[in-house]
């Protein structure tokens, strides 16, 4: 009785080693599981799973071995992440990553964005402007014709002063002289006007009855009805537009106070810029920011000296046309020569449009006053004087001092035509003229600037650039 609960013992032993090797088994079929599954590298290095107590060979316990954080309940995986996402399978195909969005776009179209932006702030800039100017038209013409006569008064101002003259005084001596010359121009033009209007009506109405008896009986085959059909559209069209006519007539009023308004500004204006034109300068500088106000200090006094020989030069050139237009039809019997002389030099103002309106204008009143042969004789004259002016005055007066393309002019004229009519077609060369000295003398400025920042040269490369005196003998 005594041996049997020794050998009940050594079967109890022997049942429970048999358990721990299947639960060791057990754990290694589930730890090769996982690793077939890319179980992360901290599991996979983990201490094997050993019972909490088992016994030695000696029937002892070993040492309980901590289980691996992954299997513990309530813990995370070293990599401090959740649930696992395990990678692709190796025959997966790889897939490229995609580029950065800039880099996708072509190089050309980059740089044709940046500069389509660029030009839209600033065409809504322009378009800013352009409304402001058009709400205040009258003081922008105002300031700009002051500008256009102190460009013209001003050489006399510097005279008077290099004779010891006050400022004071000589500012005053020539604007008044010049407005005088100005309005008495103007009262010669109405006096003359008014002086051959029943005259000038009666010549136009017998010129229009000879061009009636001289289409009746041209190669053109009108007839009396034909002609009578057109005289009576005119007078329904004018008897339709009479509301439009009286309307016009009593906008009349407005413009005639606009006019003086414009009148004593563009005074006020030029007897302020002829008497402190150089601190109004000084004071514009102050509005330039500073790292751009050396280059415009530069540039402003070769504007104003491009704006003076244009204006000179174009006072030259259309005194010159209205003179020799002006004999030319005088002698060829055309009524209002004097008047006619005058407009033509008021109209040589706007470049290449003005001389066509104005020799239309003489010929159109030769036509209806003289007939035909009288008309082309005029044309002839214009058409001369104007060939002299384009090919010979232009050149030998202006000179160097404007130098904008023919193209240029057209296109500035029409624009200026077309958003500020008549003042803008005055305004537009000179404009453009200034533009391009101040565009040109900046370019120039810029690269000089660039030159003088460059290291100096050295070496071989300083023999090569420095500068040789071509007084200098030859050795």
């Amino acid at each position: 009785m005594s041996r049997v609960p020794g050998w009940l013992g050594r079967l109890g032993n022997e049942l429970s080693r048999m358990g721990e090797r299947l639960d060791e088994r057990r754990a290694e079929a589930e730890r090769d599981a996982r690793a077939d599954d890319s179980v992360p590298d901290a599991a996979a290095g983990a201490a094997p799973h050993r019972p909490p107590h088992a016994p030695g060979a000696a029937g002892t316990a070993e040492a309980p071995v901590a289980p691996a954080a992954s299997q513990v309940p309530g813990t995370l995986p070293e990599n401090g992440g959740g649930d696992h996402v395990p990678p692709p399978p190796a025959y997966a195909p790889a897939i490229a990553a995609r580029p950065d969005p800039v880099a996708a776009v072509p190089w050309g179209m980059r740089v044709a964005a940046e500069a389509s932006w660029r030009l839209l702030v600033l065409a809504g800039t322009l378009w800013v402007l352009m409304r402001v100017i058009s709400a205040v038209q009258l003081v922008v013409f105002a300031f700009v014709a002051a500008m256009l006569i102190t460009a013209l008064l001003q050489p006399t101002v510097a005279r008077l002063r290099k004779r010891r003259v006050p400022r004071g005084l000589a500012t005053a001596l020539t604007a008044i002289l010049g407005f005088v010359v100005m309005g008495l121009v103007g009262w010669f033009v109405v006096w003359q006007v008014q002086e051959n209007i029943d005259n000038l009506s009666d010549q136009v109405q017998n010129g229009i009855d000879d061009l009636r008896r001289w289409l009746l009986n041209s190669p053109f085959h009108v007839t009396e009805s034909q002609i009578n059909e057109i005289a009576k559209s005119l007078r329904e069209a004018v008897g339709a537009n009479t509301d439009q006519i009286t309307s016009a007539g009593l906008e009349g009023v407005t413009v005639i106070v606009e006019a003086l308004t414009g009148i004593l500004l563009t005074m006020f204006s030029t007897l302020f810029l002829l008497y402190d034109g150089r601190r109004i300068w000084e004071w514009t500088l102050k509005l330039v920011p500073a790292q751009a106000r050396p280059g415009i200090a530069g540039a402003g006094p070769r504007a104003w000296r491009t704006l003076t020989a244009y204006v000179r030069g174009t006072v030259i050139v259309a005194l010159i046309d209205a003179i020799f237009i002006g004999l030319g039809i005088f002698f060829l019997g055309v009524p209002m020569a004097v008047p006619l002389a005058v407009f033509i030099f008021l109209f040589a103002f706007i470049p290449l449009v003005g001389a066509v309106i104005s020799g239309a204008l003489a010929v159109v009143v030769a036509l209806v006053t003289q007939g035909v042969f009288t008309a082309v004789m005029t044309l002839a004259v214009v058409l001369a004087v104007q060939q002299i002016e384009g090919h010979i005055l232009q050149p030998f007066i202006l000179g160097r001092a404007v130098r904008v393309h023919p193209l240029a002019v057209v296109l500035s004229v029409a624009a200026g035509g077309m958003v500020a009519g008549i003042g803008g077609a005055v305004v537009a060369v000179p404009l453009v003229a200034v533009t391009n000295t101040v565009v040109g003398y900046l370019r120039s400025y810029s690269r000089e600037a660039a030159l003088r920042q460059m290291p100096p040269p050295h070496g071989a490369t300083a023999v090569d650039v420095a500068p040789v005196d071509p007084t200098a003998p030859k050795t």
